[in-house]
């Protein structure tokens, strides 16, 4: 092919980017260390279809993370010169027969220099949920171009579901059953992430604390169902006012957590006023002999650094939640 023909673009951002990217990192995947369930995928997909390589790829917001790599030395790679950016913009496999003859490819630095790609097909992973952009990709790599059978393709497609189903029993594992939104290990997990990320940018960031009001009278007066109720209606409520890109999850019991990443103390301040004005909204339109209402206490680190940790965080949003509500005002108070 004519070189000059030959371009780098980057792969095109999916319609549903922001929901996309919520979808992935509700996984809790994302810089976690080797997983053997992975792994033993990836061992099957380079056995079975006969390449050199064989990664499981979840596309973030500017790179793609390789929860499982099989004949690559590196856990990420850019994502504006992935082959898997692509790839998750379709439902079906995506095939790369040759990329030194496809124009979107041939000046691709993975392909001019090491690990020197020709043959790519990568499976899309939608997460179990069988809509929307995905969340990666299950891919095999050759540093030679050929053609795939139709038996192979079947065997990555199986192969495939069962990277989905791992992905689905972990973001299940790290989900709480009553609520829906991340428990204390997936809330964790998640949230230091953002946390390093954060660091990483030196972006602002901020945590706050979140407890209901009168949670033990709700129990005692309606009883613990209407109690349960409560707590999801809480929950539901939070995922409405937080962004995607924010953190939520339940810790335990009414207690409840957010990570607003490159939020400073104004953009925390008005995300839990935010919340207050959205559950006063919820009380008036509901009749259900009691009010949801909550105390918040506010953490927020301006300019993180190597000292900044979640723990110190969270304690320090406690502390302020745990004054509020011992003082009766239900008012959010930030702590720098």
């Amino acid at each position: 092919m004519d070189q000059s023909l030959c371009k780098t673009p980057h792969p095109p951002t999916p319609v549903d980017e922001t929901e996309r990217l919520g979808r992935l990192h509700e996984l809790g995947v994302l810089d976690t260390p080797p997983d053997e369930r992975f792994d033993r995928l990836t061992r099957l997909a380079k056995r079975l279809l006969h390449t050199p390589i064989a990664l499981v790829s979840l596309i973030d917001v500017d790179r793609q993370w390789f929860k499982s790599c099989n004949g690559l030395s590196v856990s990420e790679t850019p994502r504006s010169i992935s082959f898997c950016g692509h790839a998750v913009l379709q439902r079906q496999i995506f095939i790369v027969p040759d990329a030194a003859l496809d124009p979107r490819f041939c000046a691709n630095p993975l392909v001019t220099g090491a690990p020197f790609i020709r043959f790519y097909a990568g499976v899309p992973l939608l997460n179990g949920r069988g809509c929307g952009s995905a969340v990666g990709t299950l891919c095999v790599i050759d540093t030679r171009p050929r053609q795939i059978g139709s038996d192979d393709l079947e065997v990555l497609r199986d192969l495939a579901l069962m990277v989905e189903q791992e992905l689905l029993a972990t973001r299940l594992a790290s989900t709480d059953s009553l609520t829906g939104i991340h428990n204390r290990r997936g809330w964790t997990t998640s949230a230091e992430q953002a946390l390093r990320r954060a660091v990483c940018e030196r972006s602002p960031v901020g945590v706050l604390a979140l407890d209901l009001d009168g949670f033990k009278q709700i129990n005692d007066r309606f009883g613990h169902a209407e109690g349960d109720r409560a707590l999801i209606d809480f929950a539901r409520i939070m995922q409405q006012e937080f962004r995607g890109s924010d953190v939520a999850g339940r810790l335990g019991g009414d207690e409840f957590v957010v990570l607003l990443a490159n939020s400073d103390r104004n953009d925390c301040e008005n995300a839990a006023q935010r919340l207050c004005d959205a559950l006063a909204v919820h009380n008036a339109a509901v009749d259900r002999g009691y009010e949801l209402r909550c105390s918040v206490g506010i953490a927020v680190e301006l300019a993180p650094g190597i000292d900044c940790s979640l723990d110190s965080m969270i304690g320090l949003a406690d502390a302020q939640m745990y004054a509020i509500k011992s003082a009766r005002r239900p008012r959010a108070v930030a702590a720098g």
